[in-house]
């Protein structure tokens, strides 16, 4: 297909942001780009509206559904701006005829720095020192030290690997329960490979590195959360919905979690006054673990180079379906 005849749809709010090039050169290359109109993730009925006409999209986290795609009279390819791909009906996009792609690996690092920042920001107390200080007050607050701890990975994919490998200075224990675990990594970092259960029971910090899959879709409930280690605290920089919020609240006020980190949330933003953010002892940051330089540049490039190769015939490099 020649590319300068092509539409292309590109809806990730950070495109290009870090890279211009990222936008300059695709608007070299192609007929027409419409970008994101709204400067939000968008509705199915918002995309349905967009799609009429287009030839590639880069998706970011839109809901590109059925009744969505029953829009696309052109469409050849969805490059998904991210790993995810649980927003997309891949059966309906296979149905059309539509290729659809990701990026993975491409924001492992920067979800791994956060999911550190975030483990550090429960230990030392810091959004409420933050606070206090703001107030001129100079409170002594108590904190914990990740030193002689152990850290539980829940998924030992590409961002678990890399929080393990960045814990590795750390001297605490490193933990991971994965279906499908990488044991030579395991071995060659020193990460001992525990059944779900015994990891929630050792654990002082649970991290939550796993895909949206009807298996996981609020797998952090009540029971979960039961079994999990008196005082301990649950990190969540995967997806929002692998967590039960009304169950972690439960939790939480209860006492037996010391603390949450949450960057996604099942609605986001999540409404201001969500019980969860009235709490001290949770912080709570906008699903920022891919927005770093490094991350949006990956993102962007891989994306933008499937989304090409599909049009012009070729073979992508990250298909999905």
């Amino acid at each position: 297909m020649e590319l300068k005849h092509c539409k292309l749809l590109v809806t990730p709010t950070s495109y290009g942001k870090n890279d211009p090039r990222l936008k300059s050169d695709l608007e070299a290359l192609v007929g027409e780009v419409v970008y994101n109109p709204t400067g939000k993730p968008l509705s199915s009925a918002e995309v349905a509206e967009l799609l009429p006409g287009v030839d590639g999209y880069i998706a970011g986290l839109d809901v590109i559904d059925r009744t969505a795609l029953q829009a696309a009279d052109r469409l050849k390819v969805i490059a998904r701006y991210g790993v995810g791909v649980d927003a997309v009906d891949l059966e309906a996009a296979k149905e059309r005829g539509i290729v659809v792609t990701n990026t993975p690996g491409a924001n492992s690092v920067s979800v791994a720095e956060l999911t550190l920042a975030l483990m550090l920001a429960l230990c030392r107390q810091l959004a409420q020192a933050f606070e206090a200080t703001r107030q001129g007050k100079w409170p002594r607050l108590s904190g914990v030290s990740l030193e002689g701890k152990t850290v539980g990975l829940l998924g030992l994919g590409a961002i678990g690997k890399q929080v393990a490998r960045r814990l590795a200075g750390w001297d605490c224990r490193i933990v991971a329960y994965d279906p499908y675990a990488d044991a030579d990594f395991a071995a060659r970092h020193n990460v001992e490979l525990l059944p779900q259960d015994d990891l929630l029971a050792q654990s002082d910090f649970v991290s939550l590195h796993l895909p949206l899959l009807e298996a996981t879709r609020a797998m952090v409930n009540d029971a979960f959360l039961a079994k999990m280690k008196p005082g301990a605290y649950l990190i969540n920089t995967a997806r929002g919905e692998l967590i039960d919020e009304d169950a972690l609240l439960r939790a939480l006020q209860s006492g037996h979690l010391r603390g949450a980190a949450l960057d996604a949330f099942i609605h986001e933003p999540p409404d201001p006054s969500h019980p969860l953010l009235a709490l001290p002892q949770v912080i709570a940051t906008p699903h920022l673990g891919a927005q770093t330089d490094g991350a949006t540049n990956a993102m962007g490039w891989m994306a933008l180079n499937d989304c090409l190769a599909v049009l012009r015939g070729e073979t992508p490099k990250y298909r999905v379906v």
